[in-house]
């Protein structure tokens, strides 16, 4: 039987808590350290939350596998024993409420429903910012679901957000695997475990995002599923963080033009959004 040695790897975006991701270089922190280390051969293949890995990966690494979906889906976060209307979970959260949160995605989708919304930054690990809640530090937070029930703390969700209602980021809730391109036999193994689904899901809603090219202050989202009848329908997001503008569109097709449909919703919602909304800056 082979024998894999595991090497925990702490990256840039994991280590710095206390700033916003889009001051301190963007999502690509989440995975900088782990592609030098598979460029270096310190490892051969790396496993990482897709939704944090960047669409343009360095020169040499490649992203080989992506593993079933778990629920793409936000979970809505009060403190225990907060009464929740299913029908209008945003209900809940009382007049003028502080909520905990460095997600420009979350914070652009619930100031669009709810203008009287303050937040404040939130980073860490699940355990901290649960107890952040308990201890009444705001009156709310969102996590994604998928970690929350990985870490077998799915009750401490008050409510879990349909994605009709709180669009998910891209590739929220699946894993993915990278390697150095020029492995092909690596490459050949982890095909074997591939899901299918996700990859059709994941190219869709990851050539969104390369369609938008966005930074890390672009509240983006992007969401696909297969439908009964074989499909891949995706769901794109563009908004402001302040909530004054959010311009959502959904495109259906063949799962095979998963590539092409996430192109092309991308574009649409680019060309219909105000341009100031991509700069970097």
């Amino acid at each position: 039987m082979d024998v894999f040695d595991e090497h925990i790897i702490t990256t840039t975006g994991d280590a710095v808590q206390d700033r916003p991701l889009a001051e301190i270089g963007g999502k690509g922190l989440f995975a900088k350290e782990i592609h030098e280390a598979l460029a270096a051969k310190k490892i051969d293949f790396a496993v990482h939350s897709l939704k944090d890995l960047e669409t343009t990966l360095p020169e040499g690494i490649s992203l080989a596998c992506t593993l079933k979906r778990e629920d793409s889906r936000d979970a809505l976060i009060l403190p225990e024993g907060t009464v929740i209307d299913p029908a209008d979970p945003y209900a809940a959260l009382p007049p003028n409420a502080v909520i905990g949160s460095a997600s420009v995605r979350r914070i652009s989708q619930l100031k669009h429903a709810r203008p009287d919304l303050s937040f404040t930054l939130f980073r860490g690990n699940v355990g901290t910012r649960l107890a952040k809640i308990a201890a009444g530090d705001v009156a709310a937070t969102l996590l994604a679901y998928a970690g929350l029930r990985r870490l077998g703390l799915e009750d401490r969700a008050s409510a879990i957000l349909p994605a009709e209602l709180m669009v998910p980021s891209a590739c929220q809730g699946i894993v993915g695997i990278t390697i150095r391109t020029a492995d092909t036999e690596l490459h050949a193994m982890l095909a074997g475990i591939e899901d299918p689904e996700a990859k059709a899901v994941s190219t869709a809603e990851r050539a969104l995002l390369a369609a938008l090219d966005g930074s890390c202050r672009t509240p983006i989202g992007g969401h696909a599923r297969i439908l009964e009848d074989g499909s891949l329908q995706l769901t794109g997001l563009v908004a402001r963080v302040d909530g004054t503008f959010l311009l959502k569109r959904t495109l259906t097709g063949h799962r095979a033009d998963a590539q092409k449909l996430g192109t092309e919703l991308g574009a649409a919602l680019k060309a219909d959004s105000p341009a100031d909304i991509f700069l970097a800056a």
